[in-house]
């Protein structure tokens, strides 16, 4: 299954597998999106984010965290 910037619910559980020491709410945004983007299932654009996008996966992020 491939990735895109519109997935922010599966990306928030592929990034809780790779970094389950991180809390998402000490994540910023600049080291959110290179880990998205270094997801291996990750395939999208990297340029094709925006504030909205990384705020919809740090807030499932935080959802699936608690």
């Amino acid at each position: 299954m491939s990735l895109k910037w519109t997935d922010s619910l599966d990306i928030a559980l592929a990034l809780m597998e790779r970094h389950p020491e991180v809390d998402p709410k000490t994540v910023r945004f600049t080291d959110l999106h290179r880990w998205i983007c270094e997801l291996e299932e990750f395939d999208d654009e990297p340029e094709h984010s925006n504030e909205r996008i990384l705020e919809a996966v740090i807030l499932a992020w935080m959802d699936e965290y608690n």
